[in-house]
Protein backbone atom coordinates (compact mmCIF):
# COMPACT_ATOMS: atom_id res chain seq x y z
CA UNK A 1 0.00 0.00 0.00
CA UNK A 2 2.68 2.00 0.74
CA UNK A 3 3.88 1.92 -2.62
CA UNK A 4 1.02 2.58 -4.18
CA UNK A 5 1.16 5.77 -2.11
CA UNK A 6 4.83 6.67 -3.29
CA UNK A 7 4.11 6.09 -6.70
CA UNK A 8 1.06 8.31 -6.98
CA UNK A 9 3.48 10.63 -4.86
CA UNK A 10 6.49 10.51 -7.41
CA UNK A 11 3.58 11.01 -10.26
CA UNK A 12 2.03 14.23 -8.87
CA UNK A 13 5.56 16.05 -7.62
CA UNK A 14 6.64 15.14 -11.29
CA UNK A 15 3.43 16.75 -13.26
CA UNK A 16 3.80 19.78 -10.86
CA UNK A 17 7.52 20.33 -12.16
CA UNK A 18 6.72 19.50 -15.64
CA UNK A 19 4.13 22.26 -15.32
CA UNK A 20 6.32 24.17 -13.69
CA UNK A 21 9.14 23.84 -16.79
CA UNK A 22 5.74 23.75 -19.66
CA UNK A 23 4.27 26.90 -18.05
CA UNK A 24 7.34 29.95 -18.75
CA UNK A 25 4.81 32.81 -18.46
CA UNK A 26 3.85 34.10 -15.13
CA UNK A 27 0.40 34.53 -13.74
CA UNK A 28 0.40 38.11 -14.62
CA UNK A 29 2.25 37.39 -17.60
CA UNK A 30 -0.70 35.15 -17.87
CA UNK A 31 -3.24 37.39 -17.11
CA UNK A 32 -2.73 40.50 -19.27
CA UNK A 33 -2.13 38.34 -22.24
CA UNK A 34 -5.86 36.85 -21.67
CA UNK A 35 -7.14 39.92 -21.99
CA UNK A 36 -5.47 41.27 -25.17
CA UNK A 37 -8.11 40.39 -28.20
CA UNK A 38 -5.52 38.10 -30.12
CA UNK A 39 -5.80 35.47 -26.94
CA UNK A 40 -10.04 35.73 -26.80
CA UNK A 41 -9.57 35.25 -31.05
CA UNK A 42 -7.17 31.58 -30.22
CA UNK A 43 -8.67 28.71 -30.13
CA UNK A 44 -11.31 26.61 -30.14
CA UNK A 45 -14.51 28.41 -29.20
CA UNK A 46 -17.79 26.67 -28.13
CA UNK A 47 -21.30 27.85 -29.15
CA UNK A 48 -19.31 31.26 -29.45
CA UNK A 49 -18.39 31.41 -26.38
CA UNK A 50 -14.79 30.93 -24.68
CA UNK A 51 -12.61 29.01 -25.92
CA UNK A 52 -11.33 26.22 -24.51
CA UNK A 53 -7.64 27.54 -23.98
CA UNK A 54 -8.79 30.93 -22.93
CA UNK A 55 -10.76 29.27 -19.68
CA UNK A 56 -7.42 26.97 -19.23
CA UNK A 57 -5.58 29.88 -19.04
CA UNK A 58 -7.52 31.50 -15.97
CA UNK A 59 -7.36 28.26 -14.24
CA UNK A 60 -3.74 28.42 -14.77
CA UNK A 61 -3.39 31.61 -13.36
CA UNK A 62 -4.92 30.50 -10.42
CA UNK A 63 -2.65 27.32 -10.25
CA UNK A 64 0.59 29.30 -10.41
CA UNK A 65 -0.55 31.06 -7.53
CA UNK A 66 -1.43 27.95 -5.40
CA UNK A 67 1.01 26.69 -2.70
CA UNK A 68 2.28 22.98 -3.62
CA UNK A 69 0.95 21.86 -0.89
CA UNK A 70 -3.12 23.01 -1.67
CA UNK A 71 -3.04 21.92 -5.12
CA UNK A 72 -6.06 19.27 -4.86
CA UNK A 73 -6.03 16.08 -7.22
CA UNK A 74 -7.85 17.97 -9.83
CA UNK A 75 -5.78 20.86 -10.00
CA UNK A 76 -2.96 18.54 -10.87
CA UNK A 77 -5.34 16.69 -13.33
CA UNK A 78 -5.26 20.09 -14.96
CA UNK A 79 -2.11 20.43 -15.09
CA UNK A 80 -1.65 16.80 -16.76
CA UNK A 81 -4.01 18.49 -19.07
CA UNK A 82 -1.91 21.13 -19.46
CA UNK A 83 1.24 19.83 -20.36
CA UNK A 84 -0.14 17.38 -22.67
CA UNK A 85 -1.60 20.61 -24.74
CA UNK A 86 1.71 22.08 -24.66
CA UNK A 87 3.93 19.04 -25.80
CA UNK A 88 1.61 18.23 -28.78
CA UNK A 89 1.06 21.78 -29.87
CA UNK A 90 5.19 22.57 -29.61
CA UNK A 91 5.27 19.28 -31.64
CA UNK A 92 3.20 20.92 -34.36
CA UNK A 93 5.39 24.28 -34.90
CA UNK A 94 4.50 25.84 -38.31
CA UNK A 95 7.63 27.09 -40.01
CA UNK A 96 8.83 30.50 -40.35
CA UNK A 97 7.78 33.55 -38.24
CA UNK A 98 5.36 32.87 -35.46
CA UNK A 99 5.02 36.11 -33.78
CA UNK A 100 2.07 36.70 -34.77
CA UNK A 101 0.52 33.18 -35.35
CA UNK A 102 -2.58 31.77 -34.22
CA UNK A 103 -0.69 28.67 -33.00
CA UNK A 104 1.49 30.91 -30.84
CA UNK A 105 -1.63 32.61 -29.41
CA UNK A 106 -3.00 29.48 -28.43
CA UNK A 107 -0.28 28.03 -26.73
CA UNK A 108 -0.20 31.29 -25.27
CA UNK A 109 -3.55 30.94 -23.66
CA UNK A 110 -1.99 27.78 -22.07
CA UNK A 111 0.54 29.59 -20.88
CA UNK A 112 3.46 28.95 -22.68
CA UNK A 113 5.39 31.54 -25.02
CA UNK A 114 7.65 30.01 -27.70
CA UNK A 115 9.68 32.68 -28.48
CA UNK A 116 10.47 33.04 -24.30
CA UNK A 117 14.32 32.56 -23.86
CA UNK A 118 14.58 32.34 -27.73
Amino acid sequence: MTEHRTDRATERDETIAEFGHLVNLTPKQLQDWLERDESRAAGQHKGGGESTGHASGRRIVQLLRTPKSDLSEDDVAHMRKVNGYIKRHLAQRPSGDVTDTTWRHSLMNWGHDPLKGA
